[in-house]
This record gives structure tokens, C-alpha cells and sequence, in this order.
């Protein structure tokens, strides 16, 4: 009879052990995401009730003024297991359209719908071993310091690196962490912020990770990209895309947090109207972080940027399309309420170029720009 006890309890205790250890793998299932929306007013009360310049790319998502906007909404599926998740990260709305807009034109062609549109990141992750991750699909781009996600920014405006890219990749990657201090990715993607590539060759992006010190990450990012277009299109066949970027950040005290973003770029050809073949021109810009938390609901943040495109390699242009640069501050005081998932953000900003980039309700060309916003993001 003891022994019949015995084995019973013996039984059950490994059937508990059993039935945790299958619990504790079982594959998780999460939904998150978030909702934005914003009014913006401008100082220099423009009668188009826009925030864009001369060229269109003076601000990238906050972009209408004097009324009430919606910026993005967000719908986030994961699904993990011990060895392997998946992320569907579909997002709507203005914002939605900004950062996607490579994905416009789908299989059917420009000027048809395309579901594509609406997918900010759709990839897997397979841990390879407990030190090597494979990721394969639509990602998140690795370069800078800002995403797109708005929870996630300190500011809510993005600043001139964010804007002029990249925003996402697609193709495939691999990331091995020699130990939690030091890390290396390298990867291949097709073409610049684009569905689809427009040749054979294919991009290297690339990342180095260390944490010299506790509270200090340091990123080290890049990619290299062939961005010619086939000579059956008419178009340059030489153009190239380089982009070196640093990104970190330090957790001064529990409070306090400073971080630094500085990235140099070149190319050449037509790439996004970078000039004619043979062409060489650069771009850069570094954007200085300041957050302190005063309490777990209520702190101020502030970013001081600037951004040179005088060569005209980027978007980013004067009223008669040759290139400028601009100096940027913005202030970002973040309330937290609903038991932390809405943020309530009144930002103000100021942007100066060397040149007029702007329209009064006068009609008066100035070259600086402030506005004052009140943003509200929920998080779920």
C-alpha cells in the first residue's frame, strides 16, 4: 500500500512537472498597438494650413496645421514560440501612408489599390541557437536613433534624419550576440524604402552593438545600396546609396537620460533627384537628446538638431530646388495618464534654414517656422 502511495505521488508530481514544462512552452500570443492624433498650431499662419515648405519634406508626419489631425493607427499580432516568432504589424491612416509610401504601387499596378500599403513590418525571427537569430520579411529599418511607432519617440515631431530615410527594408537578416554587451548583424535588402527592387543587386546593411558601460548602448549602423534602374527604363543605371550612421544613447541617472544621433550620406545618379550620372553628393546631420523624468508621470525631453543637404542629395530643397540646410529645437513635455496608456504631449518647435522656406498669411517669405502642438497618443 506505501508503495502504491509512493508511486502515486511519484506519478503526479511528474505529471505537474510535466504539465509546467509544456505550459512554459506553449506559444504566446500578443495584440498591441496604438492610436494618434494631434492639433498643430503655426505661428506663421499659413493660408494652405500646412507645416510643409518649398520643397514638401520641411516635417514628416505632423504636417497639417491649425486643426485637428489623425496621425496613425496601429495593429500589432505576435506569435512566439521557444524557437521562432512572427510579427504582423499593419498600420492606417496619414502616417500610415507617409511611412509605407514605397509600398503604393502593388502588383496591379500604379494608381490600383494595393493591401500592401498597410504593412508596416510582416517577418519571423527563428533563434538559430541561443546566440544566432535568422529575420526574414519587411523590417523596421536599424538605422537612427526615432521609429515611426509615436509611443515610442520621446518627441513627437521626427526629426530631419528620421525624414529623409530610410524607413524599412525587405529582405533578410542575421544578428549574432557574442555575449549582452557585444553584437553584429549584417543582412541583404532590396532597394531603398520599396516594395519591390528595381535591379538585381541587392543592398548590405550591417550593425554593430556594444554596452561599454551599464545604462550606455552604442549603435554603430549602415547599408550600401546599388539604386540603378535597369537602361530599359530610360533612367540612370549608376546610381549608388551609402549611409553611416551612430546611434546612442546613456541612462545618466534613473532619471535623467542623454542621447546622440549623427549619420554622413552620399550618392550618386538620379537616385530620388540626386543629380546625373556621374554625380557624387552628400548629406548628414547629428540630433542631440535630452530627457528627465520629474516623476513616473511627468517629464521633459529635448532634442537640438542639424541637418545639411546643401549639396541637394536628398529631398529636403530650397524653393528653387537647389539644396539648404536648417537648425532645429524642439521641446517635449510628457504627460502619462489612464494607468500609462495615454500620453499627452505638448511640443513646441522651432525650425531655421539659410533660405526662405516658408509662406506667412501674408504671403511674406520667411525662413524659420515655429509651431506649438498639443498630441495624444493611447497605447494598448
Amino acid at each position: 500500500m506505501k508503495k502504491t502511495i509512493l508511486t502515486a505521488l511519484f506519478a503526479a508530481t511528474a505529471f505537474c512537472g510535466f504539465s509546467q514544462e509544456k505550459e512554459a512552452e506553449a506559444p504566446k500570443f500578443t495584440f498591441s498597438g496604438y492610436i494618434d492624433s494631434y492639433y498643430m498650431l503655426n505661428f506663421n499662419s499659413p493660408s494652405s494650413r500646412s507645416n510643409l515648405g518649398a520643397s514638401g519634406y520641411e516635417r514628416a508626419f505632423d504636417q497639417k496645421s491649425n486643426q485637428f489631425s489623425l496621425g496613425l493607427v496601429q495593429t500589432k499580432f505576435g506569435y512566439a514560440t521557444k524557437s521562432a516568432d512572427v510579427v504582423v504589424d499593419l498600420t492606417f491612416g496619414p502616417n500610415a501612408d507617409l511611412g509605407q509610401y514605397g509600398n503604393v504601387i502593388g502588383p496591379l499596378g500604379a494608381g490600383k489599390a494595393s493591401t500592401a500599403l498597410a504593412i508596416k513590418q510582416a517577418y519571423f525571427n527563428w533563434k538559430a541557437s541561443d546566440k544566432l537569430t535568422l529575420t526574414v520579411g519587411q523590417f523596421g529599418t536599424h538605422i537612427g536613433y526615432e521609429v515611426i511607432d509615436a509611443p515610442i519617440n520621446y518627441n513627437y515631431s521626427l526629426s530631419n534624419l528620421f525624414n529623409n530615410g530610410p524607413f524599412y527594408h525587405i529582405g533578410a537578416k542575421a544578428n549574432y550576440a557574442f555575449s549582452d554587451k557585444f553584437s553584429a548583424m549584417v543582412g541583404l535588402v532590396n532597394n531603398v524604402d520599396n516594395l519591390n527592387d528595381n535591379n538585381a543587386s541587392k543592398g548590405f546593411i550591417y550593425q554593430v552593438f556594444t554596452s561599454p558601460a551599464a545604462g550606455w548602448n552604442v549603435y554603430v549602423n549602415g547599408i550600401s545600396s546599388n539604386e540603378s534602374a535597369p537602361l530599359s527604363t530610360g533612367k540612370d543605371d549608376s546610381g549608388s546609396y551609402n549611409l553611416l550612421d551612430l546611434t546612442t544613447s546613456y541612462q545618466i541617472t534613473p532619471k535623467y537620460l542623454l542621447g546622440l544621433n549623427a549619420a554622413y550620406g552620399s550618392q550618386t545618379g538620379d537616385f530620388q533627384g540626386g543629380g546625373n550620372v556621374g554625380d557624387s553628393k552628400t548629406w548628414g546631420g547629428v540630433a542631440l537628446y535630452s530627457n528627465y523624468a520629474f516623476t513616473d508621470k511627468f517629464s521633459v525631453g529635448g532634442r537640438y538638431e542639424v541637418f545639411d543637404n546643401t549639396s541637394g542629395a536628398r529631398a529636403l530643397r530650397a524653393a528653387d530646388g537647389s539644396g539648404t540646410d536648417v537648425s532645429s529645437f524642439t521641446l517635449t513635455a510628457t504627460f502619462t495618464a489612464a494607468e500609462g496608456h495615454l500620453l499627452i504631449k505638448p511640443e513646441l518647435r522651432t525650425d531655421s534654414y539659410k533660405t526662405a522656406q516658408f509662406v506667412d498669411g501674408d504671403d511674406k517669405e520667411q525662413k524659420s517656422q515655429t509651431t506649438l502642438g498639443m498630441h495624444f497618443i493611447y497605447k494598448f
